[in-house]
């Protein structure tokens, strides 16, 4: 094609177009062709030179459809690859405090923004941050909190093996009761923030429910939904016991089969079980 043709075709694009942003593009394109530097472009559009710059590198590529971008392009990358890669994987593995940001344990763009300049003596908004991250696979999200003693694996054995079996145990008359123990706390933990994790990597914040709070003991039976409830100041063996004496006494009869999870104070119950009142039959765990 021609420098003509290709100055006809950008000028019956900028006539068919709607976008104000497409034209400009074409009008920078044509300028250039018409004999324009990339500076005196720049001046007459009120852009910069890298602007210029990028639209006839984007033009050259693929022609019209180069200049058809959902934003406007921006400059050349600030940092390199190998900065880049540094930068996603400081943010990955450590906090702010890690790196020398004395009492800062959450990535903001600000704080990126000040390890860049710090790190690499590159300066960047807040929003070259932002679209940065969201190029480097990272996305702004809280993190949440993870139990430390889960096992996936026992997990899906009781799924698929050991709640078979007690449902069966059940259906036959072998046992008459069948509970899910759970308990919980009402805890004074600081608000989990928002924070810039890898996709589908959002950060684990590993907790024991060792806080202070209100301790809740519940119970909920398998066949009718009732929940036995209790509330301790404690969550230790000598509470669980007392709530399993209220177990008892809402379930006077019948074989108990109550499911616990992997927390400590059910250990050290099951050691103290025979200190529970005599009933007239024996608690199954």
């Amino acid at each position: 094609m021609s420098m003509q043709e290709e100055w006809n075709t950008i000028t019956a694009a900028m006539k068919e177009t709607n976008s104000t942003r497409f034209y400009e593009r074409c009008l920078a394109i044509r300028l250039h062709l018409e004999g324009r530097t990339f500076t005196e472009i720049a001046s007459i559009l009120g852009r910069t030179y890298q602007t210029i710059s990028t639209y006839w590198k984007a033009y050259q590529e693929d022609g019209l459809a180069g200049l058809e971008l959902d934003h406007a392009p921006g400059g050349p990358k600030k940092l390199t690859d190998e900065q880049e890669r540094k930068l996603a994987d400081t943010i990955k593995n450590k906090r702010p405090a890690d790196v020398g940001f004395e009492a800062r344990f959450t990535w903001t763009l600000k704080t990126i923004a000040m390890w860049i300049k710090r790190e690499f003596g590159e300066t960047f908004t807040e929003r070259g941050v932002s679209k940065m991250l969201e190029r480097l696979g990272f996305s702004y999200t809280k993190a949440t909190y993870t139990l430390t003693r889960a096992s996936a694996e026992e997990q899906e054995h009781f799924r698929e093996e050991t709640l078979p079996e007690l449902k069966e145990q059940l259906k036959s008359g072998e046992i008459q009761h069948l509970l899910f123990e759970d308990e919980s706390m009402i805890r004074a933990y600081l608000a989990l923030q928002y924070n810039w994790f890898l996709k589908g990597q959002q950060r684990k914040i590993p907790t024991y429910g060792r806080h202070e709070g209100a301790k809740l003991f519940a119970a909920i039976h398998y066949e009718t939904g009732y929940v036995t409830h209790r509330e301790e100041e404690q969550q230790d063996a000598a509470a669980f016991q007392r709530f399993l004496v209220d177990i008892l006494t809402k379930y006077p009869e019948g074989k108990i089969v109550v499911v616990l999870d992997n927390s400590r104070v059910f250990f050290a119950s099951e050691k103290c079980l025979n200190l529970l009142p005599k009933m007239p039959r024996p608690l199954a765990r």
